[in-house]
């Protein structure tokens, strides 16, 4: 997988057809040339897989695991996703497009239309509730150190971040500052506050809500 992230639009250009990324396994524009039996043994693997972080969570997802549950063999599994972490990408990947498309293109505050502050706020509180949802799959698909920043998926968040902060501190190191917002949305970081600490979901939208007001200046919102 390149570590180059794809062009994203800069806030001069438009997104009218914006498209979105898949977090593993084989480009989208690769997936029409697959096998009519390669596509159906992918869709069973992953409903196979789904089936078990439902029954069991994110931990009872081994390969051995997801090829009995679909009755095929383990070599289909590895040929198919690689590892575990190709597997378990694979599932959040309908997640990742649904995300993609609501702060690219979808109705404002967090989609296009509001302005960047207020995207901004919208973006973390969106990133909390989904990764509050998907937390356990999110930490068992976390991708190794060497690739926890060049993931595409990850680098089209961190860029969209910068992107709205350019919008609004320009004269900031806005490519620096994105790490620094998307670490208070890591998802080892959510578990350790919402699990651990037990902090409330509410705590945390609202710190992610000074942070980016006090970060940028913002007017809080009323």
């Amino acid at each position: 997988m390149s570590a180059i992230p794809p062009h994203f639009p800069t806030p001069q250009e438009p997104v009218d057809h914006p498209e979105l990324l898949q977090l593993g396994g084989a480009p989208a524009t690769e997936e029409p040339c697959l096998r009519a039996d390669a596509a159906r043994n992918r869709a069973r693997l992953l409903e196979a897989a789904a089936r078990l972080v439902a029954e069991h969570g994110a931990d009872a997802v081994t390969m051995e695991a997801v090829a009995a549950a679909a009755s095929v063999g383990k070599g289909t599994v590895f040929r198919r996703f690689g590892d575990r972490t190709g597997l378990l990408t694979a599932l959040l990947d309908h997640s990742e497009k649904k995300f993609q498309a609501a702060f690219l293109a979808g109705p404002p505050p967090l989609g296009p239309g509001a302005p960047p502050e207020e995207r901004l706020r919208a973006f973390g509180r969106a990133m909390l509730r989904r990764s509050t949802d998907e937390l356990d799959l999110q930490l068992a698909a976390e991708p190794c150190a060497s690739r926890r920043f060049t993931v595409p998926a990850r680098s089209v968040l961190r860029h969209h971040v910068a992107m709205l902060l350019r919008q609004i501190v320009p004269e900031a190191d806005c490519e620096l500052l994105s790490y620094t917002l998307m670490g208070q949305l890591d998802p080892a970081l959510i578990h350790h506050l919402t699990k651990q600490c037990g902090i409330p979901l509410a705590r945390l939208e609202g710190a992610w809500t000074d942070l980016v007001d006090r970060v940028t200046g913002a007017t809080p919102a009323g």
